[in-house]
């Protein structure tokens, strides 16, 4: 059966099923929390459920909506993955143009609820995410180059800013900050993932930086990046964003990173590279959620 022809006669429930894994439910899971954590870290006290609640419904929308146009496009190149060969299109569940659809209603309300739930900038801010990661970087970026995910983590990064703009009706540098910390973070993420994957990649054929440039330069640039990383983590402290409960937790989580990326460069394993890759998750969540308890347990110290 072709990608383009959908299994006809699909159980309702079961069809819901499959286009509840096209939004790729995890990767939206993260997304979510990193907007929300914009969103709760843009006002001193406790956040306006009135503009938390859509804005985090409307992120969600646009996000689920950019995660199945990326399945639509790569369905060819999901179904020779081990890692991506159960998606609905790749197996032919869906068709084209079931996933097409559901890709742009989803957009549309998403916007719809930004628009007039939220503030016109969150709105057109996630629009530009959505075509950030849905167009240029899964159409254009990922089949052409092997600094893919560097260029195209831009629109990954962007969920802090969207959930700041969406309570603040602007972009500040302390959202920015959140940003270059999502930005570095992402190329050892996902080249962790790819060092354990590369035979997937490489029978995909798309240029990631395993398959074109080898383990061991991979395994250095995942090295250099933590580094990086670890710089950029200092931030939200330096412009006195945080206090010093967030500062310990960064630098902790910060030389543990390094530690993997240390590890994976000197004496490499597939075990090693998937340790550093759920790490790396691990990471960002703790991370985040030390920000979050800085943030509203620093005062009530204080005071």
């Amino acid at each position: 059966m072709t990608a383009s022809i959908a299994t006809p006669h699909a159980p309702a429930a079961t069809r819901w099923r499959q286009y509840w894994v096209l939004t790729k439910p995890r990767v939206v899971q993260l997304i979510v929390f990193c907007a929300l954590i914009g969103m709760l870290l843009a006002e001193p006290g406790w956040p306006r459920l009135g503009l938390v609640l859509p804005a985090t419904l409307g992120i969600w929308l646009v996000s689920g909506a950019a995660a199945a146009f990326n399945c639509l496009v790569e369905q060819a190149i999901d179904s020779k993955m081990a890692r991506t060969a159960w998606r609905p299109t790749a197996k032919g569940e869906l068709s084209n143009r079931q996933a097409l659809v559901f890709s742009a209603l989803m957009c549309g309300a998403g916007s719809a609820v930004l628009y007039w739930f939220v503030n016109p900038l969150t709105m057109w801010l996630t629009f530009a995410t959505f075509v950030g990661y849905a167009v240029i970087y899964t159409v254009v970026l990922k089949p052409m180059t092997p600094q893919n995910i560097v260029i195209g983590g831009a629109s990954g990064a962007m969920p802090p800013v969207l959930g700041w703009a969406a309570m603040r009706g602007d972009v500040g540098p302390e959202a920015v900050a959140l940003c270059l910390i999502i930005f570095l973070w992402t190329p050892p993420h996902f080249w962790a993932l790819a060092l354990y994957r590369v035979e997937d990649y490489r029978r995909s054929g798309l240029p990631m930086l395993p398959v074109t440039h080898g383990s061991d330069f991979t395994r250095l640039n995942v090295l250099l990046y933590t580094l990086v990383l670890f710089a950029a983590t200092l931030l939200p402290f330096v412009i006195g964003m945080s206090g010093w409960l967030y500062l310990a937790s960064a630098v902790v989580l910060g030389v543990w990173f390094i530690a993997y990326g240390w590890l994976l460069w000197r004496a490499y394993s597939d075990a090693l590279a998937r340790k550093t890759f759920r790490f790396s998750i691990l990471h960002l969540s703790l991370l985040f959620a030390a920000l979050l308890l800085d943030h509203y347990l620093m005062p009530w110290f204080q005071g």
